[in-house]
């Protein structure tokens, strides 16, 4: 169960398509609880980040928090290359055989002034402060998440050398059903572990599913996501660690004791913040509310 049960809370899941390509969208989802702190789960939907952004809207009115957990950086200062933490998540996801997508300003369509992702920031308007929305007893947030990352703290052999789970139907050459029912199985017994019923049903479905589709990958995903935002807000103090900071990027991840230990060496090594709620070794970007964010156009 929930190290800090939660009432009046709503959490998003959202596992956006990075660009607003027609015909391939991104996926939502939420794990709402009431004031009595029982949870209800709003099964993933495909949409746009213009649908994201009513889908929020249309939730969260009558919660007193509001968490979206989103994967796609949300702060990107850097004109070229890649930002320090994707290199601090890539040290773990290049050990157990994934990849993670460095992100540039220079990346058009994603993270150039144009991309949809700075307008759909503008219009949420939430806080981008993720110590603050550990604990907040009212407000609207955000967090960067990564699924992949944290599939490997979930499950001790998906942080394995060669161990990233192979679930993308999208990509048959690599795609292995066995992944993707030991990914759908493990989002349902993490769910049902939190106490997040309904979701943990939902996914135990999508394991049975005998030929899953890309959307179907994305809406697992967008359940991944919204349960990270879970263990950031409600779990264990040592369960989640945020890697970076508000200048120049960062991620909040579930972690264990073997994933904890190769990203903290890896944030050390490259001068990067490794933050859990109980220990520090560099303090934290001060809090800000970030929206979108300019360099030159596209």
């Amino acid at each position: 169960m929930l190290e800090h049960p939660q009432s009046s809370t709503i959490i998003f899941g959202f596992d956006s398509a990075w660009t607003d390509s027609p015909g391939a969208p991104g996926a939502i989802c939420a794990i709402a609880f009431d004031a009595q702190g029982k949870a209800d789960f709003h099964e993933p939907r495909l949409v746009s980040f213009s649908q994201a952004l009513e889908f929020i809207d249309s939730k969260r009115h009558g919660y007193a928090v509001s968490l979206v957990a989103l994967d796609q950086p949300t702060i990107v200062p850097n004109a070229t290359g890649s930002r320090p933490v994707d290199k601090v998540a890539g040290s773990l996801i290049s050990f157990i055989g994934g990849g993670v997508q460095p992100a540039s300003r220079s990346k058009r369509g994603m993270f150039c002034d144009d991309a949809p992702v700075w307008r759909f920031l503008t219009s949420l308007n939430a806080a981008q402060e993720p110590i603050a929305a550990q604990s907040a007893a009212q407000g609207h947030f955000i967090v960067e998440v990564f699924p992949a990352l944290a599939l490997s703290a979930l499950h001790p052999q998906f942080a394995e050398r060669h161990g990233a789970p192979k679930y993308n139907p999208k990509n048959r050459r690599k795609y292995r059903s066995q992944d993707w029912q030991a990914v759908a199985h493990l989002t349902a017994s993490t769910a049902e572990r939190l106490g997040v019923v309904g979701l943990a049903a939902w996914a135990e479905s999508m394991a049975d599913l005998p030929d899953p589709r890309k959307a179907d990958q994305d809406k697992l995903d967008a359940s991944i996501c919204a349960l990270v935002g879970l263990i950031w807000r409600a779990g264990a103090a040592a369960s989640s660690a945020m890697l970076g900071d508000l200048m120049n990027g960062y991620m909040v991840t579930p972690v264990s004791d073997t994933t904890s230990k190769r990203l903290e060496a890896a944030a050390l090594k490259r001068g990067t913040p490794f933050v859990t709620p109980n220990r520090c070794f560099e303090p934290a970007a001060p809090r800000t509310r970030v929206a979108a964010q300019t360099t030159e156009r596209c």
